[in-house]
């Protein structure tokens, strides 16, 4: 083994450590979820959106959920729907 080949070797690991070094870098500026916002550059505003939460006990909970500008209220409770609403807005005080 020449000194020329060893110098090449040398070279490409360098030249190789170097690139998965600035993939780390480039990775944490963009993020993980880069390719996924290349992917689909236009995206829909979303239809459903938990309002407000409150745990009522370890057992129970009302969530607030908003879709497609109504909002319902559900009591959930061991792992079902306990009940259901339609929850009326809020009027302004004043």
């Amino acid at each position: 083994m020449d000194l020329s080949d060893l110098a090449r070797a040398i070279f490409a690991l360098a030249l190789t450590l170097g690139i998965i070094g600035l993939a780390a870098v480039a990775l944490r500026k963009f993020g993980p979820d880069a390719l996924a916002r290349l992917a689909r550059p236009t995206r829909r505003e979303r239809r459903l959106a938990v309002v407000e939460n409150l745990v009522l006990d370890p057992t129970r909970r009302l969530v607030l959920v908003s879709c497609d500008g109504q909002e319902m209220l559900l009591l959930l409770g061991e792992g079902r729907v306990l009940a259901e609403g339609v929850a009326q807005p809020a009027a302004d005080a004043r």
